[in-house]
């Protein structure tokens, strides 16, 4: 049988997904993979360099994928940071979901060791980047240790927040996951009251009134 001409990475990765659904495991080699799939060894590794590598691309295409969808919105892009943050929550999770049989094997494998982290390592870089990028306000301190402290722990805080979610979404048997749903509003709405400067900021300017009264009226 003749081989395969083109092959693109979305290919490989729905093979790949494919196969480890039907075996439960990984393939024994990339040799036996791509021979199975009819095509060439060398077309793999021109775009990953093992199973693994291709493993972790898998949660970086499902948020690329969000990315894409989100883009497209005209609506998407008028919102708040909030609200693209909710976008993007439950779009990804969307993708989630047409993928669950995959994501629950893949993340069942490693859920007991660190590499189920590194799993996750290309998701989180471009999570967290995004996160960066969303144009979240946080208090301005006027110390760049202190900003970068702020901003790294709100990256963190971020992806926690993206990992538990995956936790309860995994453990969801609700119909059509409604309860995902809810907790995706629920804590995304949370997490954005508790990081409202707004209240924050009229104290600090009441706080500068009074100081300054004070020193006038002295």
């Amino acid at each position: 049988m003749a081989k395969k001409k083109t092959i693109t990475k979305n290919n490989i990765i729905s093979m790949y997904m494919d196969y480890v659904l039907e075996h439960n495991q990984q393939p024994n080699t990339v040799y036996a993979f791509t021979k199975a799939n009819n095509f060439e060894e060398q077309k793999f590794y021109d775009h990953f360099g093992s199973f693994d590598a291709l493993e972790k691309d898998v949660f970086n295409a499902f948020f690329h994928n969000t990315i894409n969808v989100l883009e497209k919105s005209e609506d998407y892009q008028t919102f708040d940071a909030r609200h693209k943050l909710l976008s993007f929550y439950f779009t990804f999770f969307e993708n989630l979901t047409a993928n669950r049989s995959y994501v629950k094997y893949a993340l069942d494998r490693h859920k007991n060791s660190l590499k189920g982290l590194s799993l996750l390592s290309e998701l989180k870089g471009a999570f967290t980047n995004y996160i960066e990028h969303l144009g979240i306000e946080l208090i301005e301190i006027k110390q760049e240790q202190i900003d970068r402290i702020q901003r790294r722990g709100l990256k963190e805080s971020a992806w926690l927040q993206l990992l538990l979610t995956m936790k309860f979404w995994i453990d969801d048997t609700s119909a059509g996951f409604e309860k995902t749903d809810i907790f995706i509003e629920k804590s995304v709405n949370t997490s954005f009251d508790v990081l409202d400067i707004a209240p924050l900021k009229s104290l600090i300017d009441f706080g500068k009134f009074i100081f300054k009264e004070k020193i006038h009226m002295n």
